[in-house]
């Protein structure tokens, strides 16, 4: 059989050889990295903050796999000046404080982190113009205690519907909450009276998360007046709004009183990662009564010689607290979200 390629087609010759020289074990120290904060992520490339500054940046192949997101503060070596064109070299993640987990859909087994390093997660909802989805507010409650961040209900178009109606659901979990009512609230750059709000947000990294046309952006750009976030509409029909936000965005709160990370419209939130044992620990008083509960106790409703059934017929407890636990621990395989 003769050969494919004569020997005039340069296909003929060999690929030169791989180098002999053995790797070095030795990695580089980047002992001049700096460290700086990602912003946003897209397709590949990360805006950071770095000394007051925007940096385009790409995750250096060391890293491999390991994901980059939202909140992380990062090392970095490179160009560090922001101009147009250049490019810095992500070399190291320093350790994350929290991560704000979810899947795709409950029985998914990959996690995937949304953003790191936040202290608070504000579930942000409209009171109507779309209806309230309790449903989604305790997924994102459950996802937020899991996570060890602090949770904040948020409602907005309070001009529309009575809070006090959703607001009787979460009283006996001791959910903080507020309500907005933004003027126009259609309208990017919108004021209104958002003082409560502010003194929530204080001083901490928050992440509002909600489900699309609840007005998430509206009250990122009233909270940052030049966030220039785009703000959408709610079909009359279907009662749910378009995606406006593409991406999580870190953003510097006005005079440095805390950040806040504005996400996209959420339809799903899977908690396959959410174990059972994690949610009772964000209970301190409920857990306490789980102590002499069988072992594998889930502490769910059809759970025999549950510690918190014996705690409610005894009175050492509110029944409400333990029925809305309950209702959170159902949310985790809850399919009509």
């Amino acid at each position: 059989m003769s050969n494919r390629y004569s020997e005039h087609d340069h296909e003929h010759y060999e690929r030169p050889r791989r180098r002999t020289r053995p790797r070095t074990k030795d990695r580089p120290s980047y002992d001049d990295a700096v460290l700086a904060r990602v912003v946003t992520v897209d397709r590949g490339r990360f805006t950071l903050l770095f000394e007051g500054r925007r940096v385009m940046a790409m995750k250096s192949r060391p890293l491999g796999r390991k994901g980059v997101v939202v909140g992380d503060h990062v090392r970095v070596v490179g160009d560090m000046s922001g101009d147009d064109g250049s490019l810095a070299r992500i070399v190291e993640v320093v350790p994350r404080t929290t991560t704000l987990r979810r899947t795709a859909d409950d029985d998914d087994p990959v996690e995937r982190v949304i953003v790191s390093n936040a202290d608070q997660l504000v579930v942000v909802t409209a009171l109507a113009d779309p209806e309230p989805r309790p449903r989604l507010i305790d997924r994102a409650l459950v996802a937020a205690y899991d996570a060890g961040m602090a949770p904040l209900l948020c409602m907005t178009k309070a001009d529309l519907a009575d809070p006090e109606t959703l607001l009787s659901t979460y009283r006996s979990l001791g959910v903080p909450w507020v309500v907005t009512q933004l003027k126009g609230e259609r309208e990017a750059g919108t004021s209104g009276d958002l003082t409560e709000l502010r003194d929530r947000l204080r001083g901490k990294t928050s992440v509002l998360v909600g489900h699309s046309g609840v007005g998430k952006s509206t009250l990122v750009n009233a909270l940052v007046p030049d966030a220039h976030r785009e703000v959408g509409i709610v079909n009359a029909v279907t009662g749910r709004g378009r995606h406006t936000s593409t991406s999580a965005y870190l953003l510097e709160l006005p005079d440095g009183d805390g950040w806040i990370i504005d996400t996209p419209g959420i339809r799903s939130f899977g908690l396959a990662h959410v174990q059972p044992e994690n949610l009772i620990e964000a209970f301190p008083d409920l857990e306490e009564m789980t102590e002499d509960c069988p072992r594998g106790c889930t502490h769910g409703t059809d759970e025999p010689e549950c510690g918190l059934d014996e705690a409610v017929a005894a009175g050492e407890t509110d029944p409400d607290r333990v029925e809305s636990f309950r209702r959170l621990l159902a949310a985790r395989s809850a399919t009509d979200w």
